[in-house]
């Protein structure tokens, strides 16, 4: 795989009078940065795979928020909770996860896969992956229950009816989102951390932050996507969330969840760990810093 990038590093001298000429850095270069170069490449899989579960992500702080104003969001007689803090059913999440990760899945994961870390950063990735289809399986069926009720309720009209369900009927979807997020957060700046060259750590937050933003782009794509083809006539996204059919689309992001998980566990497969793969070929990046001739 990819051993094409070889030919960057061999010498093709060219003389001029008997004597080699000065060859250009830009168009050879050394076994270190080819390796390095490869160490990218193989990561790439990983890192497009990873985009979906921000996708899912950004659906909690939109979708998520326009479903709460419609819903009972009182505490009591006086206190009504906002909209939009339900998201911090993120961090509560994450608080819960975090600790119960320490505490009782890496010592039983240690006992079980023999490994000192727990869980491997890929691993980790995975386990996100699955809860990101669990937190739009939950939400799909909680927009179902929230439109039996508005129109068990003759509400469907009125877009800023109080309909007599629950705000708290939101938590196991942003639950699901936050636990998956203590998993992928992790595992991703693990995983880019580690495999990255020594020359190119910085670049490991960058690989991290872009699938971050490339997640709320792609939310923002399939949105206009699904409302190109859904049209007015039966759209999936109405001006009056009651008579659109946001549960469809909660569907759909689910299926494409699972299919990325599946893409993700070959390229997880597929992939073997720097420190293992450099053992296996005898190779140092920090010693080879020559070309082949």
């Amino acid at each position: 795989m990819i051993i094409f990038l070889d030919k960057a590093a061999i010498k093709d001298p060219k003389t001029e009078g008997g004597k080699t000429a000065i060859v250009n850095k830009w168009s050879l270069s050394t076994l270190t940065d080819v390796e390095e170069v490869k160490m990218i490449i193989r990561m790439l899989p990983i890192w497009a795979t990873t985009i979906m579960f921000w996708t899912i992500y950004a659906q909690m702080t939109t979708f998520s928020v326009s479903q709460a104003t419609t819903m009972n969001r009182h505490i009591g007689k006086s206190f009504q909770i906002p909209p939009a803090s339900l998201t911090a059913f993120f961090v509560g999440s994450i608080l819960l996860t975090v600790p119960v990760y320490d505490r009782i899945i890496v010592p039983v994961a240690r006992n079980l896969l023999k490994n000192p870390q727990g869980l491997t950063p890929l691993q980790r990735i995975g386990v996100g992956l699955v809860f990101s289809i669990f937190s739009m399986v939950a939400a799909a069926l909680t927009e179902v229950k929230r439109m039996n009720a508005a129109r068990a309720h003759g509400l469907t009209g009125n877009p800023k009816a109080e309909i007599p369900l629950s705000v708290f009927w939101l938590v196991p979807q942003f639950f699901f989102v936050g636990s998956g997020e203590a998993f992928v957060y992790i595992g991703q700046l693990d995983f880019f951390l580690r495999e990255c060259p020594k020359g190119m750590k910085t670049m490991s937050t960058g690989l991290f932050l872009s699938t971050l933003s490339l997640g709320f782009f792609v939310s923002s794509l399939l949105v206009s996507l699904v409302h190109k083809v859904t049209g007015d006539r039966k759209p999936w996204f109405a001006n009056n969330i009651n008579r659109g059919k946001l549960y469809d689309f909660y569907w759909l992001l689910a299926l494409l969840s699972a299919l990325n998980l599946v893409v993700y566990l070959f390229c997880a497969n597929w992939y073997v760990y720097k420190d293992k793969r450099l053992a296996e070929e005898g190779i140092e990046l920090e010693e080879v810093e020559t070309c082949v001739h």
